[in-house]
């Protein structure tokens, strides 16, 4: 039957409050429209942040990540992926920004593109045991490592070079899909986001093979070792001592994890994950579970691979994904709790490495009830306005990598083309 059919008439006096009347007609339209599978959205808020470039006099090519030191100070690392860390102190200062350690760039890259020094945390003890933890590639083999490494003077933070212990060594087949940035939880294990092994398709199936720890989020204690491993499995882990699992395996189905974040606030652990070319997603992790790749790409079946299921496994979808007409390798992603922009406290702020495109996404009982884009403004000018495509491919001025927090709480990005950004 055809809409044109419908007469569809509106009483003014079915209304005794004017002020409800474009209330009322909004309600019943959108009713209307919807019974034809046409929705009606009011358009998303875009909320204006600006910001500043901090360090400019310091060389920071390929910032990874920002990491607070838990000890008052105001400083933080600034990791970088050619495998330099640097001491940052709370003024932002220049001429006080010092090298804390740096690894060899020789040994760790052969792509510089997703290999080499990724992510770096501090033990939730660090005051008083010193430790933190690195994960970064490494060649000849090519693998990926997570390595405990300890602070011997705190106050001059200084490192302890004789300790240098190795957690984790995952093989990996190819140079991409290395994920990285482990994130420690409130109960007090490691977390840790394993790409699928790299090149295309998943062409090894690891992501959902359960003996292999690649395409996966991982948890261990570090403080125990079991029997040859340098580290402990909890015993609440979802596969310890099932056959056919690694006990490691937290969750399932993950292609190339770039960023976990816990908001300890709201006891929920974020997971940005790149997609191939449908979907790029953010997923909430929860125990045990499998979230499709390569049986599927965000929430749509895997196109470019034919593979189903051997019995029915029951997927979680993502919490908020986009398709790559927005964008095309999405960069996760904290929950903001500063007091600079209200607007934006308690939502999860990321962006698209592609295009530059950055949200703040707020979830409730895991869906996300709201969505806001965010521009941010350098000097008067929007740096992540719309991209413009050259044979098929966004070029952007801005390149999100990762989005922190600094010892106030506030926003902190990092422009992979080697800029600081402070919000104002």
């Amino acid at each position: 039957m055809a809409i044109s059919s419908f007469k569809f008439v509106i009483r003014p006096n079915t209304c005794k409050e004017k002020s409800m009347k474009p209330l009322l007609i909004w309600i019943c339209i959108t009713a209307y429209l919807e019974c034809f599978g046409i929705k009606m959205s009011a358009k998303t808020e875009t909320v204006t942040i600006s910001i500043q470039q901090e360090l400019k006099e310091t060389e920071t090519p390929k910032p990874i990540s920002w990491v607070v030191v838990p000890d008052e100070s105001g400083r933080s690392l600034l990791i970088l992926q050619g495998g330099k860390v640097l001491v940052i102190p709370s003024s932002l200062k220049d001429s006080q920004v010092r090298t804390f350690m740096e690894l060899a760039p020789e040994e760790m890259i052969i792509k510089d593109f997703e290999e080499g020094l990724l992510g770096l945390v501090f033990h939730p003890n660090y005051k008083s045991n010193g430790l933190f933890y690195l994960y970064y590639t490494m060649q000849r083999p090519k693998r990926s490592v997570l390595v405990e490494r300890r602070v011997k003077n705190q106050k001059k933070m200084e490192l302890d070079l004789k300790h240098d212990r190795t957690l984790i060594e995952i093989e990996q087949p190819y140079w991409n899909h290395n994920s990285g940035v482990p994130e420690f939880g409130p109960d007090g294990y490691l977390y840790l986001s394993t790409g699928d092994g790299g090149k295309a398709n998943d062409p090894h199936d690891f992501s959902q093979n359960t003996f292999s720890l690649l395409g996966k989020v991982l948890r261990i204690d570090v403080d125990k070792a079991e029997g040859a491993l340098g580290y402990g499995i909890p015993e609440d882990n979802p596969f310890k001592n099932k056959p056919g699992y690694r006990g490691e395996i937290w969750t399932i189905g993950m292609r190339n994890p770039w960023r976990l974040h816990w908001d300890i606030q709201s006891n929920t652990l974020f997971c940005a994950d790149v997609g191939q070319h449908q979907k790029e997603e953010i997923n909430l992790i929860q125990k045990g579970g499998n979230y499709g790749w390569s049986f599927r790409e965000g929430t749509e079946a895997f196109s470019l691979k034919n593979r189903k299921p051997s019995g029915e496994i029951e997927f979680i979808d993502p919490v908020f994904e986009y398709g790559h007409d927005e964008g095309t390798s999405v960069s996760g992603g904290i929950v903001y709790r500063g007091a600079k922009h209200p607007e934006l406290y308690g939502h999860y702020i990321f962006g698209d490495w592609g295009t530059g495109k950055c949200w703040a996404i707020e979830v409730k009982n895991n869906r996300t009830v709201s969505k806001k884009y965010i521009e941010f403004m350098l000097d008067g000018e929007v740096i992540n306005d719309l991209p413009k495509f050259v044979n098929g491919k966004p070029e952007s001025p801005f390149k999100p990598v990762n989005f922190c927090m600094s010892a106030e709480n506030e926003l902190v990005l990092l422009d992979w083309q080697g800029m600081i950004y402070f919000t104002n």
